[in-house]
């Protein structure tokens, strides 16, 4: 039941990995939750349960006035497409004209004057919401600790990293879920105009093969491969129908990891325990977690 004296959260991405969770975090919380979906019949069944749900479909501004209306506070997460800049553009646009208080924006982790063009498009929508005139809070994720239990899993007893040596920080989305929401709930009075730097432990391929070892108590290896190696394994991303500009973007990041001009990828700088008054997931914790899933992937072999 909605309380008129509680503000409202739209949250985009609600069936995502982290707005998933940004939903649970919320719960229970002095808000009110709204989710959005792009399938007609799925918002109609989840608001014959009782919850907040709206049509909205992000490549269809037509859709975005019915879902904002009453909105205080959106979490805004766009796909990975280049098609995120228009979306986020015209949403925000909407989000003005329905009086939004506060924009939560999930981006990436890097230097102001990067190259790679998928974390330059974050920046431009980071840019852009904040020129409209709305509060925001900028959330910078590293490395996603998950990238570990599903596109970098180890297979036949060995880790394969595409960056050789290199360094990177890691986060987990449960934490960025947690730190999302927190802020939403706190508001803009608290959190408005900051940027929270979410990368809790710097790992190289090496190091987290080490790690994998110890968890699963199996002889993990680290295979380090390079770029050439890396654009295959993009070639059949794509092919499963991945976005093309988002994906080849990724050739560009691998690039620069390894030519150094993207160094800063293994800073470690967790802004966390400040927001949430308690240690960030671990390395250690997370791959403990998921033991069963790396034991049965490193033994299977390909």
């Amino acid at each position: 039941m909605e309380n008129n004296q509680y503000p409202t959260i739209l949250v985009l991405g609600a069936s995502g990995t982290i707005g998933k969770q940004v939903v649970k975090e919320l719960e229970g919380k002095a808000v009110n939750v709204r989710i959005t979906s792009r399938k007609q019949d799925v918002v109609e069944q989840l608001c014959s349960k009782g919850i907040d749900c709206r049509y909205l479909d992000l490549d269809d501004p037509k859709t975005f006035a019915l879902a904002l209306a009453g909105v205080d506070r959106v979490f805004l997460l766009t796909g990975y497409t280049v098609g995120m800049l228009t979306q986020s553009k015209t949403l925000v646009d909407a989000a003005k004209k329905a009086g939004v208080s506060h924009i939560v924006h999930v981006g990436v982790f890097a230097e102001w004057d990067t190259t790679d063009a998928h974390f330059a498009w974050h920046q431009m929508i980071e840019k852009y919401i904040e020129s409209s005139g709305i509060a925001w809070t900028h959330l910078h994720p590293n490395m996603f600790m998950e990238a570990l239990t599903s596109a970098y899993l180890p297979k036949n007893f060995t880790y394969t990293t595409y960056w050789k040596d290199r360094r990177v920080g890691y986060i987990a989305s449960s934490d960025i879920a947690a730190v999302a929401a927190k802020v939403l709930v706190d508001g803009p009075g608290r959190h408005a105009g900051k940027d929270y730097w979410l990368s809790v432990e710097s790992y190289n391929g090496k190091e987290i093969a080490q790690l994998m070892s110890e968890v699963t108590e199996l002889e993990i290896k680290c295979e380090e491969k390079g770029v050439e190696e890396f654009k295959q394994l993009i070639e059949a991303w794509i092919a499963e129908g991945a976005d093309s500009w988002y994906a080849s973007a990724n050739i560009e990041f691998v690039t620069q990891m390894l030519d150094g001009r993207m160094s800063y990828m293994s800073m470690v700088q967790n802004d966390i325990p400040y927001i949430l008054d308690r240690p960030a997931k671990t390395v250690r914790e997370f791959l403990s977690e998921n033991k069963d899933l790396l034991v049965a992937s490193a033994s299977r072999k390909e």
